[in-house]
């Protein structure tokens, strides 16, 4: 085993910690990667077919609220006709609910009113909210008020007034704006607009889309950040340039009073344009947001559109634009633990698959904010995570929401074929008494764990490799036990360094923990 360079210890406490970047990686050994996992599609969850709704409906929002599933997303159709692009009805807030994930209602709110009856499931009038996209969330800040446990914010204009107008609800049913002008205004702001609270950080945090120029010929390389240091762009200085998409971030001590947005960073620079963001603290390690932006991909139309689903339905779209018909998107993942700095996955992270309708053309593949537990299909499994994906965008008089499932903690994960591979750490801290493991392996795989001195890179005594006993099997949550047994208490609070052996077998998380 190469000796490796100490560095500064890094204290994970007792926190779970998930294979979705390199940050605690010091070595790959062998056979050893990481690699990104893929959902799996399970049933159509909801069908967005009610009068007030449509084919343009989308920016769905999930989350579970004591043992309640919250759904909110736009109500809008879209129509072709005359190779123009018009909108016959107007932008609906709407919401459903499930007691599972699983199966969702449309409850008659009676709060708005369409075509003369208030029996619907629309819970904010879109009229004056120029996209229609609302996109709430429950306030976890110790801090908030019981009559503002909900938020959201919503774009709109007012005279000169033009931005994020940030709302509050004390049931997440009835909503009161929170301020008599935006909170935010540089932007576009024509895709979801998101923002929460980031109790590891202790602020809130909000993520929309900007426009950056694209480089011309000659200058730097598409991958490159739009501007140094993350800073906002000016527009009116590249007018008539192609513009591309990017995220913007921005925190606030209080909802109201924002930092200036700047665009966040990426590891590897941008591989594509990246439209909605939906990041989100992982709710079971919340210093980690995940993200799950929408890569939006154009080209020129040319021979290899023919041989895409749908050409007749592109065709249409593209004689009224031409990336309507010939831009694509999908979902990628992304991560960060500081709310700026990302690991952006290159891969998809949900390819638009292998069908003939709904999932190739632009507006398709779009995934909810919001990531939630629902129960496993077969008796006495753990439950699975959910997310929500959109298709079949501008057809018919609908679109459609697909659950997709993964393992808990499932996104990405350290593999190793049968002939094995390592992952050695760097230096950390932890608090504990026991590491447990979310693992995978086949029959004839398995995981060790070793533990290392920071400095001499040399087994502790009593956590060799040899002393450690085989994990075998599939968990969310096995305890590691050596043949001296599993107490680790003596070492917390010592810099250590963990060797994990693997064989045809995948680590998705650990932790320390009592």
């Amino acid at each position: 085993m190469t000796s490796l360079d100490s560095s500064t210890p890094i204290d994970i406490g007792s926190s779970l910690e998930l294979l979705v970047d390199d940050h605690l990686i010091a070595q790959l050994v062998g056979g050893a990667e990481l690699r990104l996992n893929r959902p799996v599609p399970q049933e159509i969850a909801l069908r967005t077919d009610a009068p007030w709704e449509g084919n343009a409906s989308g920016g769905f929002t999930v989350f579970e609220d004591d043992g309640l599933y919250r759904m909110y997303y736009r109500g809008q159709q879209f129509d072709y006709s005359g190779n123009r692009l018009s909108r016959p009805r107007g932008k609906n807030i709407c919401y459903a609910e499930s007691e599972n994930g699983i199966d969702w209602a449309k409850p008659e709110l009676g709060l708005v009113e369409f075509d003369g009856s208030t029996r619907n499931n629309i819970v904010v009038d879109g009229g004056e909210i120029l996209n229609g996209l609302f996109s709430p969330f429950k306030d976890s800040n110790p801090d908030c008020l019981p009559e503002e446990r909900y938020k959201s914010l919503a774009l709109m204009e007012r005279g000169e007034a033009r931005g994020l107008w940030a709302f509050s609800s004390p049931d997440g049913i009835h909503w009161k704006e929170m301020s008599d002008c935006p909170v935010l205004t540089f932007g576009p702001f024509d895709t979801q607009n998101l923002a929460f609270w980031d109790g590891a950080r202790g602020e809130y945090r909000s993520y929309q889309r900007n426009e950056f120029r694209l480089p011309q010929t000659g200058e730097e390389p598409y991958g490159a950040h739009p501007t140094a240091g993350g800073q906002s762009g000016d527009r009116a200085d590249v007018r008539g340039s192609r513009y591309g998409r990017d995220i913007l971030t921005a925190s606030s001590p209080d909802y109201i009073h924002w930092t200036d947005p700047v665009y966040v960073n990426y590891n590897d620079g941008r591989p594509d344009e990246l439209y909605t963001n939906q990041v989100w603290p992982y709710f079971r390690a919340p210093h980690i947001l995940l993200g799950f932006p929408t890569r939006y991909v154009e080209r020129s139309w040319s021979d290899a559109h023919e041989d895409l689903p749908e050409l007749e339905h592109r065709r249409m779209r593209a004689d009224i634009s031409e990336r309507y018909g010939a831009a694509i998107t999908d979902s990628l993942l992304m991560s960060s633990r500081d709310g700026y700095n990302f690991h952006l996955w290159q891969e998809s992270f949900i390819r638009p698959g292998l069908r003939p309708v709904d999932n190739w053309t632009y507006g398709d593949n779009h995934q909810n904010w919001g990531i939630v537990t629902t129960r496993s299909p077969f008796a006495g499994a753990p439950d699975e995570l959910s997310i929500y994906f959109n298709e079949g965008y501008w057809r018919g008089e609908s679109t459609s929401l697909r659950r997709y499932t993964l393992r808990v903690d499932g996104f990405a994960s350290l593999q190793a074929p049968l002939s094995g591979g390592e992952l050695i750490t760097k230096p950390l801290i932890f608090a504990g008494r026991e590491l447990a493991l979310n693992f995978s392996a086949s029959a004839a795989g398995s995981v060790r764990v070793e533990l290392l001195r920071d400095q001499m890179n040399t087994p502790v005594e009593g956590y060799s490799l040899e002393e450690c006993v085989e994990v075998l099997g599939d968990d969310l949550e096995r305890v590691v036990r050596w043949k001296s047994g599993q107490e680790l208490a003596g070492l917390a609070g010592v810099p250590v360094r963990l060797r994990f052996v693997l064989s045809d077998a995948d680590l998705f998380s650990f932790r320390f923990r009592d």
